[in-house]
């Protein structure tokens, strides 16, 4: 495995990482799709055996249950100081008051409850899991920075959210000499590419590194297209998929994926092995995070590091595609509802 440097940090990271959605206890989360601590393990031990140190987990993930899996296999499995270890929090954990969010109470509670979870003394990468429009930046990104100076945070990180927003919270991080982002985990593959409108450009002028969620498109571009709505997720998480995918760019979709098929077959590797090598293009582009959930899903996206794509193949790939929905527009209130049909009974507000 060649290690490559997070943005402009001095952090050694694999191009690869670890989304550990996957992982977690299936009555704490996605009974259809998840996969419980027996399950997980040997995954994670097989991306720790074919060089893989960089995973990515997430307090809201199956309620705890990933952090908990994936901590107590890399304590197990792995030297601490090798790996970095990512998580996430804004969502709601619990209901009742202060149960969710980005308030200087809501990051205090929930960075202690995930270094017990994961079993580890300090969190490598701290990432805010979307903006809370409810609480002023100002309160956010200073007890974020306290957290660094405090040793329980190295560095800090953030997720999908409009380029402004984002341009403000790191001006104001520079104006009050508060410790920075240095990543921006975002949405981007072939079939959803508005990132590279506004926020890929500004996180390479401000030196940011960016970790793509869902390179594979739900698995849509690891298929041909008669095949390409049969993942247990898709299925299950039809919701989402709805509004990340909009059927009104099912021509453009397909053409898009029939022209993955063809670039595959040239090379003589799987789909998914082309889509991943595809955005090694963006140069700001560190890791996509692969939800891998078997050990040919994560020998494939190691394998993509060896997958060169010509000039010609990228136009190829990159031609049929045409503006999609602006999924930005998903109000916070759609999320709640979301979780509110996953857990019956929670009051959220």
């Amino acid at each position: 495995m060649r290690y490559i440097k997070l943005g402009t940090t001095g952090l050694d990271v694999s191009p690869i990482a670890i989304g550990a959605m996957t992982y977690g206890e299936p009555d704490r989360g996605h009974p259809v799709w998840s996969k419980g601590e027996e399950e997980a393990r040997p995954l994670i031990r097989h991306a720790l055996e074919v060089g893989i140190n960089f995973f990515d987990t997430a307090n809201l993930y199956s309620y705890g249950s990933s952090e908990e899996i994936l901590g107590r296999a890399l304590k197990e499995y792995a030297d601490r100081d090798a790996v970095v270890i990512a998580t996430k929090l804004r969502h709601p954990m619990r209901p009742g008051p202060n149960g969710r969010g980005l308030s200087r109470k809501a990051i205090m509670t929930e960075v202690d409850h995930s270094l017990r979870r994961l079993g580890t003394d300090y969190i490598d990468l701290y990432q805010i899991h979307r903006n809370d429009h409810s609480t002023p930046w100002e309160e956010t990104l200073q007890v974020l920075s306290d957290l660094v100076q405090a040793g329980k945070v190295r560095y800090l990180g953030a997720s999908s959210m409009h380029a402004w927003e984002f341009a403000k919270a790191l001006h104001l991080q520079k104006q009050h000499g508060w410790a920075r982002f240095v990543s921006m985990q975002d949405h981007y593959n072939l079939l959803a590419r508005e990132e590279e409108r506004e926020m890929l450009p500004l996180c390479l002028d401000e030196g940011v590194g960016t970790l793509v969620w869902s390179p594979l498109a739900r698995g849509r571009l690891a298929r041909a297209w008669d095949d390409a709505r049969s993942t247990q997720r898709s299925e299950t998480d039809a919701a989402y998929a709805d509004l990340l995918y909009s059927p009104a760019q099912e021509a453009s979709n397909q053409a898009i994926i029939d022209a993955v098929g063809q670039v595959a077959e040239a090379h003589g590797v799987s789909r998914a092995q082309i889509a991943l090598a595809w955005r090694r293009r963006q140069p700001v582009v560190t890791a996509p995070l692969v939800g891998a959930g078997s050990i040919s899903q994560i020998d494939q996206a190691v394998a993509s590091l060896d997958v060169d794509l010509t000039d010609a193949e990228v136009r190829a790939l990159e031609a049929p595609y045409t503006p999609r929905y602006d999924w930005q527009g998903v109000s916070d209130e759609a999320e709640l509802e979301a979780i509110r049909r996953r857990v019956p009974g929670m009051a959220l507000s």
